[in-house]
């Protein structure tokens, strides 16, 4: 996977609560396993006139956020199924980082298989930086995983928390077999100690 260390970036806000997976990757779409191509299902349902009669006022389809590598949400983003093709849709289409207020489980765990960054932050910072999209969506956000910071141009920094393990997995571009694999020599080391201590649970060959 692509390293995750500083993304700076413009953003765009989708300022909803319980955005479900259903809503950013519409069931009807779930025919791959591939995990490319499938940005042009994000949000479906609402960037498509045909599903849509107002999707010209949609977030993502306005001019001014086109090319955004920063979502902004509400709480429970991801919530409903456990479909993985929602992080792959929204990795595709070009996002590397939600902001969110709180994140369903399944897909916080998803976002960092997949290289992208899920970011708890409190309400008010939520709404704030979702503003600076409103009024001067030309603004750059910066996303410093060294540094475990959000800013807006001149707003923040604000502070997030990240597990190490998974803080680890996008700076050095790992996945979970990757980051264990990068524990080898312990492993062995273990294994080693182990089966010296108790040498009747060597498998048998």
């Amino acid at each position: 996977m692509e390293p995750f260390t500083i993304l700076k970036s413009r953003a765009v806000a989708v300022l909803l609560d319980d955005i479900d997976t259903d809503m950013l990757f519409p069931a009807q779409f779930c025919k791959t396993l591939e995990t490319t191509g499938l940005g042009k299902y994000l949000f479906a349902r609402d960037r498509y006139p045909e599903y849509n009669p107002n999707a010209a006022e949609f977030p993502l389809n306005k001019p001014e956020h086109a090319g955004a590598g920063i979502l902004i949400a509400g709480r429970n983003f991801g919530c409903g199924s456990s479909r993985e093709h929602a992080v792959w849709a929204l990795r595709d289409y070009g996002f590397r980082c939600v902001l969110a207020e709180s994140f369903s489980d399944i897909l916080y765990a998803n976002c960092f298989k997949n290289g992208m960054l899920p970011v708890v932050l409190p309400r008010e910072t939520i709404e704030a930086l979702a503003r600076v999209t409103e009024t001067a969506p030309q603004t750059e956000f910066t996303v410093d995983l060294f540094e475990q910071t959000v800013a807006a141009g001149s707003l923040g920094p604000f502070p997030f928390s990240i597990e190490p393990h998974r803080r680890r997995m996008l700076l050095e571009g790992l996945d979970e077999v990757g980051l264990t694999l990068a524990q080898s020599e312990a492993i062995e080391a273990f294994e080693k100690r182990h089966f010296s201590e108790a040498p009747w649970l060597i498998p048998a060959r």
